[in-house]
């Protein structure tokens, strides 16, 4: 029978733009992790597999939906995670979630406003962050920073792939009244350099997604487990840096992307602030993304 896995474009954990399960998380937590990482990679990319027929696309989806919830045992990867879940006595909701936005991806392409964006954020990204400190034992409470942080590394992908997104697959995550607004049309997207109109386009998308990362305090703040404030840390700190470099770059023309260098300094710096509030008295915060403006 097909698998999930079957439809794997190849990309796995080290392709991302930011850690998944990285060794500052406590090894007993990285298998439950990866396993929901697994799962949505698998689901992620039959959405975007660019000959699968839309209702094959969304037949394969259910599948997984049935294996991960018990009433199906045919995909790998779903009972995997589903195993992971039930020794861990949580739910199955934010592996649900995340199948919302992957049948939204098949069904749907273009994005009236921020607000229809960020819809979609509560689907693809939240579900992520919320698991993770599930899997550690965090209180719910730090679900609202959680869900900004991981709204804003999902626009952060969309603007670095937005160019890629619409020749492939014909889908623009960027707002239509943004668009409208700087004169662009989202058949700028398939040349080889964004025009004017457009790069005023995403340099106000990536100015107004570090005017959101301001909304909620930083979750490094609010969660418990050390190893795992260390790491969100280090991807808070990525995407402060991306979104400076996002506000001055043509993502149709360059990869956007940190040095190793700008990364390496970028998430030994968080980290080591991290530890140095938690054991020192008035240790330096983090700084907020207000601080990273250009």
């Amino acid at each position: 029978m097909v698998q999930s896995a079957d439809f794997r474009s190849g990309k796995d954990h080290r392709d991302e733009n930011f850690p998944v399960a990285s060794r500052l998380v406590s090894a007993r937590h990285r298998p439950a992790i990866m396993a929901f990482y697994d799962f949505a990679r698998a689901a992620d990319d039959i959405a975007d597999h660019p000959s699968l027929p839309a209702d094959d696309k969304l037949r394969q989806l259910d599948r997984m939906e049935a294996s991960l919830t018990g009433a199906a045992s045919d995909d790998m990867l779903s009972v995997r995670l589903r195993e992971q879940i039930a020794e861990r006595r949580l739910s199955p909701q934010h592996a649900l979630d995340l199948l919302k936005a992957f049948r939204q991806d098949v069904t749907k392409n273009r994005y009236a406003d921020w607000d229809d964006l960020i819809g979609y954020c509560t689907y693809s990204a939240m579900p992520v962050g919320r698991f993770v400190l599930d899997v550690h034992g965090e209180d719910r409470a730090t679900w609202a920073s959680s869900d900004v942080l991981c709204a804003v590394l999902q626009i952060v992908n969309h603007l670095q792939d937005c160019g890629k997104d619409y020749r492939a697959l014909d889908r623009v995550y960027l707002p239509q009244d943004f668009l409208r607004a700087h004169g662009a049309t989202t058949e700028a997207l398939a040349e080889p350099k964004a025009s004017p109109a457009l790069l005023a386009c995403l340099h106000e998308l990536a100015r107004r997604t570090v005017t959101y990362f301001d909304t909620q305090p930083p979750l490094t703040d609010e969660i418990k487990d050390t190893r795992l404030a260390c790491e969100v840390a280090a991807i808070a700190a990525l995407a402060q840096r991306l979104l400076v470099v996002l506000q001055g770059a043509d993502p149709l023309a360059d990869k956007v992307h940190l040095s190793r260098a700008t990364l390496l300094a970028a998430m030994a710096g968080s980290i080591t602030k991290t530890v140095a509030r938690r054991l020192l008295p008035g240790g330096a915060s983090l700084r907020r993304a207000q601080d990273f403006r250009p």
